[in-house]
């Protein structure tokens, strides 16, 4: 047993300290340096970026409120069976590999070499994402300046701050998550005060906007198709915005007592997603009409793609200071994004080092524990931000948006799939679902919802390539991803000669017995 691995069974502490790290294979190299406050906060916080904060803004003037609404629920119960599914996978066979280990050990490990890259290319790509919203976010008080400047300078500042020790990158994250849930919460609170007339200029909204101009936008076309295609640009929108929210189901694998915490861990996302992501579009939509002029992705020339939906909710209020101070909260999003998307990008290049499906100089770390190669892989994806030199920013942000809503639901795929063959071992070798550590509700079932939703995604999702012509750079960012994705199985299956994971031959016990040690070992501490 390795040294960390021994920390860990000794010290229940130690491995709720380590939650965020478990994505990487247990090594000596690496340093599990968080604190218990670090981690709870950035669970709650670490899916609130720029998909929320300023992508909704796209998806309103689209779709309108009625159809933003409607989507972010509808997504919203997709990624609560995800979690659910995969809690019920980490509260009985907890690895630190994470999704990738769970796709080889239940599907194929042709399936899990391509999950795990999958799941680096979508923190690699988003981080350029994140970078790009900086410059837009910064052009709301510089309009004159090329974006690119901006992709700099915060580019080389988080890239600097993923260099420094893990304690201090788990510090620096702590104080910008607090930032990001107050600053979303006096949003939302202020375009409730907006809409019901507390604004300088005292006009009431209220629900004004889902009557004039209406609850449904009319998108590419006119009518009712116009509308549903309207919706269907929320739904992809939304993919977008909760992508990484299963990211903390990951700490599942390295949660003391599951049948405790993992129910308390499903439930803070139940919370997260109903308060900041359901109650924060239907506040948006009562703010703001999808017709305004001012939302990003409008067709008006003057208009500046910088600002955010909830900052433009306050500027149409009246409001004379707080758009500057949301816009720089804002601006704290989009920098502690692109933070943890180089980290969590690096620690997956370790991790699939360490399993043999990377270069193994991805495994190499400083005497501080940081894969510093990793870090230098992840941030050449940066360079795709540099794009908006002769772009249009928001028409290279609209780029990474469909990569990365491509690259994230495959992630979700990837869960499902791997929990539905777990469930099809457990039915396979007599074990029933009753005596898991956890069972979520609806499940399987749930599943099976979330895999057919996110399936008709994904395979629609470039829809709009195609109206009212072909737009090849579109469509190439909306699919070059499932490429990359069955491409990757198929060529680790022709390579590597895996054969699929039979029902009866399913791997369900090794690790259960230590697990179920340490569980009944915490009880007795308790007692």
């Amino acid at each position: 047993m390795s040294k960390s691995e021994k920390a860990q069974k000794d010290d229940p502490q130690e491995s709720g300290e380590g939650q965020m790290v478990s994505i990487d294979l247990p090594s000596n190299d690496l340093r599990r340096g968080f604190k218990a406050r670090q981690v709870n906060m950035l669970a709650i916080a670490g899916a609130l970026g720029t998909g929320l904060i300023i992508g909704t803004g796209t998806a309103l003037s689209r779709g309108g409120p009625g159809s933003l609404l409607i989507s972010y629920t509808l997504t919203g119960a997709v990624i609560y069976f995800v979690m659910t599914a995969l809690g019920e996978m980490a509260s009985l066979l907890p690895m630190s590999r994470g999704f990738d280990g769970y796709a080889s050990r239940f599907v194929d490990p042709a399936f899990g070499f391509a999950t795990g890259w999958n799941y680096f290319f979508k923190y690699a790509i988003v981080l350029a994402n994140n970078l790009t919203a900086s410059g837009l976010v910064m052009q709301y008080w510089r309009p004159d300046l090329n974006v690119a400047i901006w992709v700099t300078v915060f580019g080389v500042l988080v890239i600097t701050i993923n260099i420094l020790h893990v304690g201090s990158f788990g510090e620096a994250e702590f104080f910008l998550s607090s930032i990001k849930i107050i600053a979303l919460v006096i949003a939302m609170v202020t375009c409730l005060v907006v809409s019901l007339g507390g604004g300088p200029n005292h006009e009431r909204v209220g629900f004004r906007y889902w009557s004039e101009p209406g609850a449904f936008a009319e998108y590419l076309t006119t009518g009712s198709t116009g509308k549903f295609l309207g919706f269907f640009a929320c739904l992809v929108q939304s993919c977008f915005a909760y992508t990484g929210t299963e990211v903390v189901g990951v700490a599942f694998a390295e949660t003391p007592n599951p049948r405790r915490n993992v129910p308390r861990a499903i439930r803070q996302t139940l919370w997260r997603i109903s308060v900041f992501y359901i109650l924060g579009v239907i506040l948006l939509g009562m703010a703001v009409p999808y017709n305004s002029d001012l939302l990003i992705g409008a067709t008006h020339e003057s208009t500046s793609a910088s600002a955010s939906p909830f900052v433009i909710a306050i500027k149409m209020g009246g409001i004379k200071v707080l758009p500057d101070i949301m816009n720089a909260a804002i601006l704290v999003f989009v920098v502690s994004a692109a933070n943890t998307d180089i980290y969590v990008g690096a620690r997956t290049l370790h991790s699939l080092a360490s399993a043999g499906h990377a270069p193994e100089i991805f495994k190499h770390t400083t005497s501080k524990g940081v894969p510093i190669y990793g870090i230098g892989a992840t941030a050449l994806f940066s360079l795709l931000a540099y794009m908006n030199a002769t772009t249009s920013a928001s028409t290279v942000f609209g780029y990474l948006v469909n990569l990365v809503t491509v690259f994230g639901t495959l992630n979700w795929v990837s869960i499902l799939v791997s929990y539905l063959c777990f469930c099809r071992g457990l039915r396979a070798q007599g074990e029933s679902r009753k005596d898991l550590p956890y069972r979520g509700p609806l499940q399987p079932y749930g599943a099976w919802f979330a895999l057919f939703t996110t399936t008709i995604i994904i395979t629609f999702n470039g829809y709009n390539t195609f109206i009212p012509h072909f737009k090849i750079a579109d469509f190439i960012t909306c699919y070059i991803g499932i490429i990359v994705y069955v491409g990757n199985i198929f060529c680790w299956k022709i390579i590597k000669r895996t054969r699929r994971v039979k029902a009866g031959d399913m791997d369900l016990t090794t690790g259960r017995r230590e697990f179920q040690e340490v569980e009944e070992m915490e009880s007795n501490q308790r007692k």
